[in-house]
This record gives structure tokens, C-alpha cells and sequence, in this order.
């Protein structure tokens, strides 16, 4: 497993248990797994993790004690040996999203084995004095909607270049039915249909539901 599972989230946006629960955090080489508690000191930080070597840096951070999700997402590949295309499942832009305080945000980029193949993804929303970008990191609410579009692993989901999305308006909607039930996201016309777009700030790329009939849907208040 490379995920958290049965594990109420509770952040700042949060007055009780959120209704979600990431899966429990479990090393897939060793079969420990820990239970998620809310820190006032960590955050969710995004990693850029090398090609080939999410899932090795997943299981090396679990390992320490640490809560992380690996999204993941099915493509379309070629089988060199056949010349037929096959799907496969990827991590989403090759990211890791890691519960940890700065400092071991920190030892993960720069001080541990896996720094090798671990960088941060910056914000480029944000820019310091210096006109530096600070690392990306996002709560726990937001990060949510991704965790339950991608958990379900269907093969209709695709990630999606936000600025090539033509959205048919602003309006945030929820699904009210079907196996995509409680995602949230803005609708856009993808591959011939309407889909719901899912997009964390700070992210270039999204990730969308299969179609969704426009009575499956309600608006619903940014802030809901």
C-alpha cells in the first residue's frame, strides 16, 4: 500500500473530524503501518520524485513513521516488444504528498537517502523578498478531493493541463450519484464530454472524473 487509509483528517479548515479518511499509511515491503494524527507543526508538503522512484521514496518515508499519498493515475503506454498500446498506472506528475514538519521537509530534500530523488515542488503563485517561490504545501481539505478521485483508480480519470481546460463557468459543484459521489470541482468540456475538474492552487495539472450527467450535479458554495 502507499497510501493512508482509516485516518480522520483534522486541520485548520476543520472544527471536527473531516468526513473523509485517508487510507492507512503501510510500507509495502515491510506491512507497518501507523495511525494519522493531526500535528499543529506539519503540514502537507508536495515532493517532485525522480521517474521510476515514487514508490521507493514512498516506502523509505513510511518507513520512518511518516504519512504520505501517492496519487496515481492510468496512461496509455506502447509495449516496445508488441507495438500495442497497454495502460498503466502513474504516479500524478510524478509527486509525493508528505505529512511532515519543515525540518523534515527539509531532511528529505537534502539530508536522507531519498534526497537523491527527492526535490520540492514550488509554489510559483507565491514569490519571497528575494523573489524566491516557497515550497508547495497544501491542507488537508484540499488535498482531499484529489485523495478520493484517485483512490477509486478508474481508468476514466485523467490528468488534465489546467490552462488548456475550457471551463463552461466558475461555479464549484459537488456529484450527487454514482461512484464519484462527493468530489468537487468545476466542470469543464474534456475529450467530447463534461467532466468535473479537480485542481489543487499551485498545481499546473488537474485531474478530471469520467462524464457526469448534468442531474448528478449540484452547485454549491465555495466555501461548503
Amino acid at each position: 500500500m502507499n497510501a493512508l487509509n482509516n485516518a480522520s483528517i483534522k486541520d485548520e479548515y476543520c472544527t471536527g473530524l473531516a468526513s473523509f479518511a485517508f487510507p492507512k499509511a503501510k510500507s509495502s515491503r515491510t506491512g507497518v503501518s501507523v495511525e494519522y494524527i493531526p500535528f499543529q507543526d506539519k503540514q502537507w508538503y508536495v515532493f517532485r520524485i525522480k521517474y521510476g522512484k515514487a514508490q521507493t521514496v514512498a516506502d523509505a518515508i513510511i518507513e520512518d513513521g511518516t504519512y504520505v499519498y501517492l496519487a496515481q493515475v492510468w496512461k496509455d503506454v506502447v509495449n516496445k516488444e508488441t507495438g500495442k498500446k497497454q495502460r498503466k498506472l502513474f504516479p500524478f506528475m510524478n509527486l509525493l504528498f508528505a505529512y511532515v514538519t519543515d525540518q523534515e521537509a527539509e531532511k528529505y530534500v537534502k539530508e536522507s537517502p531519498q534526497s537523491r530523488y527527492t526535490t520540492y515542488y514550488y509554489n510559483h503563485f507565491v514569490t519571497y523578498y528575494d523573489g524566491k517561490n516557497p515550497p508547495l504545501t497544501v491542507s488537508s481539505r484540499d488535498l482531499e478531493p484529489l485523495v478520493r478521485l484517485t483512490a477509486l483508480q478508474d481508468e476514466h480519470v485523467m490528468e488534465v493541463d489546467i490552462k488548456a481546460c475550457k471551463f463552461v463557468s466558475d461555479d464549484i459543484v459537488r456529484v450527487t450519484f454514482g461512484p464519484f459521489k462527493g468530489i468537487r470541482g468545476r466542470v469543464a468540456r474534456i475529450a467530447r464530454q463534461n467532466r468535473v475538474v479537480v485542481n489543487i492552487k499551485g498545481l499546473s495539472s488537474g485531474l478530471t472524473t469520467a462524464y457526469i450527467p448534468p442531474c448528478y450535479l449540484e452547485k454549491v458554495d465555495s466555501e461548503d
